[in-house]
């Protein structure tokens, strides 16, 4: 580098760190000042000798993460050098986590040993990975908020700057940050990040739907702007004679919600009806934030119609993340559905800093709980169960992150705030894992009612113990929340490691008398005879009866054979492997076939049930433990949770040579019934289309109809015409593929 391009670069530095200075959401004393002046020299020092694979001098990245954590959050002095710190314990020898504590001491040294990245992870191809570490970054909750939040900061800054990876890697890491980065942002209320999360990483997974939606959503910027110009100026008049001073913006939903839309409502982006968002924020002082939100209500509703099932309250009861709001959704003008969010300025700040802001405003208030230190001590149960595997842990932890709420009241009239979908198995161990765990009944509103019952916001729940009731695995069917499912499954476990151990005793005992020795050969060789998972579950067995004497006798009997028996299995599959791989190449050569890897190698493979892939579909290959190579698509339900728990079993894959060979596809018809209507859909397809029909069904009901048609494609070009054929037969409103 030349001696210009470093003073130049060494420029740039000092810019950013001036700026990082003039943009914190929080006033920096002097004390604050000289602290993050320390942080940022120590972080230069550390990464003195490093680049990013950009070219760019590293230390632009934790200052970026700092500027992040300083601005969007809002976060303290303390938290901005730790973002600076957070690298440089692991990425320079100079450096170790004692040397951070004496500098800046016991809180930022804590902070940074937090955020210090994981280098070395138990290697076992039958846990993942990233979900372990996922898992380790998650119990670090218990011990400081901010090192999440500071964490989601490093994120959302690489997947800013991830452009200058290998594809694989950017696939990786945007999946992740959908799986659990984009869903925590979320719980902790950092509501803008999240979105910025979701549309970044969606525009490495799915290119092609994000620039499509992102290049409609710039073609109808100019006439979105005038609309609510317009939806502005109607309002105008009344709210200044009320003498309430706001601020009315649009914004456009994030490319991501839009997307998630078409996808569950089967809609086209022009469908989307609500693809922007009217914001009213109004000054208030706490005491009458309450009034003028009800009070904007009524205006908005005197001139335009609301839609009443479409009324959100979160100003009576905030959700868990804090968030305060008014959400209507009216007719505005044109005949167009518009969602308005009524805010005061203190709610806009917590719903886009979340609980930096909460707090500021929260100081002397004793009344409220802190929703925060109650989720993480939630959160801190499911973590403590050590026999979760890491995925699992993951994916539990997941269920409780995106799920709509609703409030339900306690026999004493508190309010408890639970999952949509929750039952009374929810409630009981959110009141506390005791009396889930000696759960013997439910009352809902003073009736009975099953343990698998839905609650519904506004049900008052009153449980019933008994000390002789316990847990059954039935329950693991009735609870939907992480908690309740954690430690049902414990205690399940519990039991049956006691049963285990006496089964183990029984079990040496009768193998004793059969002359065979209770060690792990003949553990492991009883485990395969009678097809189990672990030695746990054969033990298990054993101790309940199930293996009883007879079976035993058998299979001492063919113990002796099983050798011989082995033998011939693996020269019989060898034989089928070979005969299996002569028929995959005469059909690949004649039909449609896929290819794997970079040297489009032609492999055994399997299609997977989930998304059932056809030619022409963006697919990719998951090397499962049983079943080989199985071949998904690339925007099916389980992609994301694939791509991100289990990336290093990820094999590239793409469809050659697509003409020949049938696949089955499925269309789901919706409109208008009609007399002659399903002849013109058969018609269309099996003469104007040359398609073969394999199924059709239709239900009529009211004057519209809902059919399923299972057509023979040779291809996805094959699926779109025909869809787009049938859109054009009168009557017909929609056409998607199941």
């Amino acid at each position: 580098m030349t001696e210009a391009a470093l003073k130049k670069e060494n420029a740039a530095i000092a810019r950013e760190y001036k700026e990082l200075l003039k943009i914190s959401y929080r006033t920096l004393s002097a004390a604050d000042k000289k602290l993050i002046r320390k942080a940022f020299d120590v972080a230069v020092d550390g990464h003195k000798n490093q680049r990013r694979k950009s070219g760019e001098a590293y230390i632009f990245h934790p200052i970026s993460v700092a500027k992040i954590v300083a601005s969007e959050i809002g976060l303290d002095a303390t938290s901005i050098a730790a973002a600076l710190l957070h690298d440089v314990v692991e990425d320079s020898p100079d450096y170790s986590i004692n040397d951070i504590e004496q500098l800046f001491g016991e809180t930022v040294a804590r902070l940074v040993n937090g955020l210090t990245k994981i280098s070395s992870l138990k290697k076992d191809k039958d846990i993942s990975l990233q979900a372990e570490n996922f898992r380790k970054m998650l119990l670090t909750l218990n011990d400081d908020v901010r090192v999440i939040i500071i964490k989601i900061a490093d994120r959302l800054h690489n997947m800013q700057t991830i452009q200058s990876l290998r594809e694989d890697k950017q696939v990786k890491i945007a999946s992740e940050t959908l799986y659990i980065y984009a869903p925590l942002a979320h719980k902790i209320g950092l509501y803008n990040i999240k979105s910025e999360l979701e549309d970044l990483a969606l525009k490495y997974t799915e290119p092609e739907v994000y620039f499509s939606i992102l290049n409609k959503l710039q073609e109808s910027k100019e006439e979105q702007d005038a609309y609510i110009e317009e939806f502005s100026r109607i309002l105008d008049s009344a709210l200044k004679k009320e003498k309430i001073k706001y601020d009315i913006k649009g914004r456009p939903k994030s490319i991501f919600s839009i997307r998630r839309k078409m996808q569950r409502q089967g809609v086209s982006f022009e469908e989307v009806y609500d693809k922007f968002a009217v914001r009213i924020i109004y000054k208030s002082g706490l005491k009458n934030e309450k009034f003028l939100a009800w009070k904007i209500y009524s205006i908005v509703t005197d001139y335009f119609r609301p839609n009443p099932t479409r009324l959100r309250d979160w100003i009576s009861s905030p959700k868990s993340t804090g968030y305060e709001a008014l959400h209507i959704t009216v007719m505005g003008p044109k005949g167009r559905w518009v969602e308005v969010q009524i805010r005061s300025e203190r709610m806009n700040e917590i719903a886009e800093k979340g609980y930096a802001a909460h707090y500021k405003y929260k100081e002397g208030d004793t009344e409220n709980d802190d929703t925060l230190e109650n989720w993480i001590g939630k959160l801190q149960e499911v973590m403590d169960n050590p026999a979760a595997s890491a995925v699992d842990f993951v994916e539990e932890f997941k269920l409780n992150l995106y799920a709509k709420e609703i409030f339900v009241f306690t026999p004493n009239g508190d309010l408890k705030s639970l999952p949509k979908e929750a039952t009374p198995l929810d409630f009981a161990f959110s009141i506390h894992t005791e009396i889930g765990l000696k759960t013997r009944g439910a009352k809902v509103n003073g009736k009975l009612v099953p343990l698998n019952h839905k609650l519904q916001s506004g049900d008052q729940v009153s449980i019933m113990t008994s000390d002789n009731a316990k847990p059954t695995s039935n329950w693991l069917d009735y609870a939907t929340t992480a908690r309740a499912l954690s430690k049902i499954r414990s205690s399940l476990k519990e039991e049956k490691k006691g049963i285990a151990e006496d089964g183990k005793e029984i079990l040496r005992r009768k193998l004793k008398q059969l002359k065979i020795t209770l060690n792990e050969r003949s553990v492991n060789e009883l485990v395969n005879y009678f097809n189990l998972k672990t030695s746990l579950d054969l033990f298990y067995r054993v101790g309940i009866g199930s293996i009883d004497n007879s079976m035993l006798k058998k299979y001492a009997a063919s113990r002796s054979n099983v050798l011989v028996s082995f033998i011939k299995n693996k020269i019989t599959r060898k034989k089928n492997s070979t005969s299996e791989s002569i028929n995959n190449e005469e059909i690949t050569s004649k039909y449609d076939s896929l290819v794997f890897g970079k040297d489009e190698d032609k492999l055994n493979y399997k299609i997977s049930v989930c998304c059932n892939p056809i030619p022409g579909d963006k697919v990719f290959g998951f090397l499962s433990i049983k079943d080989g190579i199985k071949v998904h698509k690339k925007d099916c339900p389980n992609a994301l949770s694939l791509q991100s728990n289990y990336a290093y079993r990820i094999i590239s894959a793409k469809w050659i040579d697509s003409s020949q060979q049938v696949f089955k596809a499925v269309l789901k018809i919706t409109g208008i019934d009609e007399k002659g209507l399903v002849n013109d859909i058969t018609k269309l397809i099996s003469t104007s289309m040359n398609v073969n029909i394999k199924s059709i069904k239709f239900d009529s009901n009211s004057g519209t109809f809902n059919g399923e048609v299972a057509v023979e494609v040779n291809n996805n070009s094959s699926v779109s015409k025909l869809m787009e054929r049938l859109k054009k037969i009168n009557g017909i409103e929609k056409v998607s593929r199941v």
